[in-house]
């Protein structure tokens, strides 16, 4: 299966339909008036896609077992057609669209599995995604699109040139897959005074967002949260907070970082931790949809 350990957990919906075309009009009748042989077709077929929803990843090989957490199955019937709309949601890492898609299928083949005595000509057809909601794709920056950021490496060993870095390449590499445009990267020791000046001076060039890495933890040197939060205009402690719980489920020590996040004026800075996968994984944490702030910050609406 795909690796979807990076990815955040949010509310995902998927809607699917599958259509069922019998061939004479006595046998929506006979569903209409539940005289099927078989049983109530409807009750019975809703049934068969509730169970076979949850069966999804048994029979697929690459779906991921995930909690099903609303399933919804709605008919519409319309001349010799009965349209089949099933919902699935869940809160997950991963979609269910393929869930939904299976689901509307299970039902529509339990009706034509009941229905095949008294009508030879049904047809199963039409079983396709209709919408879904809840994936990256819906929390995409929809406001700015020219955004520029400075990343800025705090350590000590680096800047002296006895360490490579992959830290600030991996804040990088995050940016652009983004599309943010890297208007400066540099590494710098971890001086108090340093770090300080460099955010005021990337702010005072029309820099968005400033990213640091290193200098987060608990040794002396790390100062970047010291030198940073006195120039803050506001905290913004729900970025530091997700930045935290995902790295929390991911290993033991993240609770040590203390990862900064606010503004200055309408410039967003970030100090995040120096290890190259406390790096990443903060980046993972919030981004793409941090980007939603740069147009909050210009006054756009948040709906």
């Amino acid at each position: 299966m795909v690796d979807i350990t990076h990815k955040n957990t949010t509310l995902r919906i998927a809607t699917a339909q599958a259509i069922l075309k019998v061939s004479k009009p006595e046998t929506i009748d006979a569903i209409k008036n539940d005289t099927v042989p078989k049983g109530n077709v409807l009750a019975m077929s809703k049934a068969a896609g509730l169970l076979g929803v949850k069966r999804t990843p048994d029979i697929l090989p690459d779906c991921h077992p995930l909690p099903i957490e609303f399933t919804g199955v709605e008919y519409d019937i319309n001349g010799l057609e009965i349209t089949v709309l099933f919902t699935v949601k869940t809160i997950y890492k991963t979609g269910v669209e393929v869930e939904a898609m299976h689901g509307a299928s299970v039902v529509a083949l339990n009706m034509y599995d009941m229905l095949k005595p008294i009508d030879k000509g049904i047809e199963i057809h039409a079983i396709k995604l209709l919408n879904k909601k809840g994936g990256k794709s819906d929390f995409k920056n929809r406001f700015r699109t020219d955004i520029k950021a400075a990343v800025i490496v705090c350590s000590d060993t680096i800047s002296a040139g006895e360490k490579e870095d992959k830290a600030g390449k991996a804040i990088i590499e995050k940016l652009e897959i983004c599309n943010v445009t890297i208007e400066d990267y540099i590494i710098i020791p971890d001086e108090y005074e340093i770090i300080q000046t460099k955010a005021k001076h990337y702010h005072d060039a029309g820099i968005d967002l400033i990213i640091y890495t290193g200098g987060t933890g608990l040794s002396k040197r790390d100062v970047t949260p010291e030198a940073l939060i006195p120039i803050l205009d506001r905290r913004i402690p729900g970025i530091e907070e997700a930045i935290r719980n995902y790295g929390q489920s991911r290993m033991p020590y993240a609770m040590l970082s203390r990862s900064v996040a606010g503004t200055l004026n309408n410039t967003l800075i970030l100090a995040l931790p120096g290890s190259t996968n406390g790096a990443k994984e903060s980046m993972d944490a919030v981004f793409p949809s941090l980007l939603h702030s740069f147009g909050v910050l210009r006054g756009a609406r948040h709906d």
